[in-house]
């Protein structure tokens, strides 16, 4: 597959600009209801479908099919982050106006993130071809442990990275707006929304190193499996406040999640020595796990509407109040006013001396 450096640039600058528009649209923190939610879904969607059209006629069926399928695996496993985040904004109680500008930050260094992961990974493959067996074994592994522990979730509680960056990081106990740092008593502090920000990009890294060998499955193009990966990415935001409220109803699809990576993790191993699965059949495979999971799901719990996980009674962090905000400090302008005052300060001093100077030579002339 050969992908001119243009059409590279080109799909960065659009993903960068939808980035922009996006946080434009966002920039007033407010609630994001259902409507606005499942309308931005449908925005990213179709931007993901309509690339794949492009790519499938622009470079053929095969290639196409590679890049619906790593999307379709991509946008699967997405969902159990959904489902993270939702508890961890539960557990720490942050208000739902907040969210999206954690989640934007957050989707922001998952692309980087996985696109040195997709980088690593091409490169591996590249140079030592038995990386496939570990990635498959890998996989297999992961499929098996999810279908075991499916009713295990996350504490964040015993969140080894909450411990470490409270220990570490100094933090109020307070969020104050959307801000990620404050500046209290002269004193640089982190607000519990960094916290919570840093745990969420933790996350998405160990969900990572799960959906990269995944979608190396089923194509070895990286140009399909970064633009995958990024179009699936993309729609997060929107998917977690369409589906947040429903976690309680997607009952069979972490074991739908399971079995798309042990095939996946199947069809690596058939690739390596055996014969290679049509990209048809597989990406039908994946499709059918996926729906008779949700289908299956939503038939289980028909009657049950939407319902937010419950917070704990008494919450790790609270909101501040308009008198605690009022009295902050500015965060990054602190060390500029001190440089102007300084400035000003020797300015005027030096014009003193040299108004003392100019008296003293005055004084000297009349006698």
């Amino acid at each position: 597959m050969d992908v001119p450096f243009w059409i590279w640039a080109a799909v960065l600058a659009f993903i960068v600009v939808m980035l922009a528009v996006d946080l434009f649209a966002h920039r007033r923190a407010h609630v994001i209801g259902v409507r606005e939610a499942a309308i931005w879904s449908g925005v990213w969607v179709a931007f993901g479908v309509a690339f794949g059209i492009i790519v499938w006629m622009n470079w053929g069926a095969e290639f196409g099919q590679q890049y619906f399928a790593g999307y379709l695996i991509e946008k699967s496993l997405s969902v159990d982050n959904v489902f993270v985040w939702a508890i961890i904004f539960s557990y720490f109680a942050v208000p739902r106006e907040f969210q999206h500008r954690v989640l934007f930050l957050g989707v922001l260094g998952a692309l980087v993130f996985r696109a040195i992961f997709i980088a690593a990974g091409a490169v591996l493959i590249q140079n030592f071809s038995w990386i496939l067996y570990v990635f498959a074994a890998f996989l297999l592994y992961t499929g098996w442990r999810m279908i075991r522990q499916r009713n295990d979730h996350l504490n964040p509680e015993q969140s080894i990275v909450l411990r470490g960056f409270r220990r570490f990081v100094p933090m109020t106990e307070a969020y104050h707006g959307q801000k990620l740092l404050i500046r209290r008593n002269g004193v640089l502090l982190a607000t519990p929304l960094l916290a919570v920000l840093v745990l969420i990009e933790v996350t998405d890294i160990v969900f990572a190193v799960d959906s990269i060998p995944a979608i190396f499955a089923v194509t070895d193009e990286v140009f399909l499996v970064f633009t995958a990966n990024a179009f699936a990415i993309l729609g997060l935001r929107a998917m977690y406040f369409l589906l947040a409220d429903l976690i309680h109803r997607f009952i069979y699809l972490k074991i739908g999640l399971a079995l798309v990576l042990i095939w996946v993790g199947i069809k690596m191993l058939l690739k390596i020595d055996l014969f290679y699965i049509p990209t048809t059949f597989s990406l039908a495979v994946v499709a059918t796990i996926i729906t008779v999971s949700i289908v299956a799901s939503l038939l289980a719990t028909r009657g049950q509407g939407r319902k937010a996980l419950p917070q704990p009674t008494d919450p790790p962090f609270r909101v501040a109040t308009e008198e605690e905000n009022a009295e902050l400090e500015p965060v990054w302008r602190r060390r500029r006013r001190h440089t102007l005052t300084s400035q000003r300060t020797e300015t005027a001093n030096s014009d003193e001396d040299e108004d003392d100077r100019e008296s003293a030579g005055r004084d000297g002339g009349a006698r």
